[in-house]
């Protein structure tokens, strides 16, 4: 699907990841289908999981760092009573054990006390590296390693539907959860195992569902040259944060990479636009009042 150099394009897709696809193979159909020099993902998706993949189009890409670190949203369908070696429907099952009788009440009490702030222990079929090698590369050579539990938080967990084996359930959690995990660690204090059947990302960030595209619907608008209706723009991610609007001098200082005054934001970061409302770049106000950039944008006038 190669092009060639590709254009020059700047914003965030909001794609609606089919089955199927790794989350490279989906930033690369989107990246053909624009034309596009430059793209990337916001946080992968396993390729049996479907729903929100964010992806940053040209300058977009610097803002991606910032949205790996949002809260998401999964709706999320395990398969109780039968474990797989890579905790969802892509590994083989190799361990089953009965399921008690359960009821609503009984699953609403063992959620509850995974709210808040728990540990996780990272699943060997995972992208974390130990010694210079993925975890999954290890796993699939039959390797086991310890690993250490990690933090997590929790916002919200609720049982969706109940119709076993099968139990959905809605949860917004920190970066860094794997959903697959907790669905084995909910199974464990039911007394039984599970792994996931199915696993659907809802909301990234600010973003919402309503928001997503479809592959179909991209390659439909392609072929209507309206592609570019759709994407969003390059700051979108980062709607919450607090704005700060600078003179031309100023201007010119922070895209040049250096310090300006800041004397009436509050420590933290921004987003910097000029004068002309020309998204300038990111930057991070510091406790004596100076904005430095920490991203610059070089978008077209």
């Amino acid at each position: 699907m190669s092009r060639r150099k590709g254009r020059d394009v700047h914003g965030v897709i909001l794609l609606d990841k089919p089955a199927g696809y790794s989350s490279n193979q989906a930033v690369q159909k989107v990246r053909w289908l624009f034309g596009a020099r430059k793209a990337g993902h916001t946080g992968s998706l396993d390729p049996f999981a479907t729903g929100m993949l964010p992806i940053c189009l040209g300058e977009a890409s610097k803002t991606a760092g910032f949205m790996l670190d949002a809260a998401k949203v999964y709706e999320a369908t395990a398969f109780l009573g039968k474990a797989s070696t890579t905790g969802d429907i892509e590994g083989e099952i190799c361990r089953e054990l009965p399921v008690p009788p359960l009821d609503r009440i009984r699953i609403d009490t063992v959620l509850s006390t995974f709210l808040g702030d728990i540990e996780q222990v990272p699943p060997m079929y995972s992208a974390l590296k130990h010694q210079g090698q993925r975890l999954y590369q290890l796993a699939r050579a039959g390797q086991h390693v310890e690993r250490k539990a990690r933090p997590v938080h929790l916002f919200s967990l609720e049982l969706l539907e109940l119709d076993l084996p099968l139990m959905r359930f809605r949860v917004r959690c920190s970066k860094g959860t794997y959903i697959r995990t907790l669905a084995e660690d909910i199974a464990e204090k039911l007394g039984t195992c599970a792994h996931l059947h199915a696993l659907r990302r809802l909301e990234v960030g600010p973003f919402q569902a309503q928001g997503m595209i479809s592959l179909d619907e991209l390659t439909s608008l392609a072929e209507r040259e309206e592609i570019d209706s759709c994407l969003l723009p390059v700051d979108s991610a980062l709607a919450d944060w607090p704005v700060m609007i600078l003179d031309p001098a100023q201007t010119d200082r922070f895209s040049h990479g250096n310090p300006v005054e800041a004397d009436t934001t509050k420590p933290g970061l921004v987003r910097v636009y000029g004068p002309e409302s020309q998204l300038l770049g990111l930057g991070e106000v510091t406790a004596d009042s100076h904005l430095k950039p920490k991203r610059i944008m070089n978008l077209p006038q």
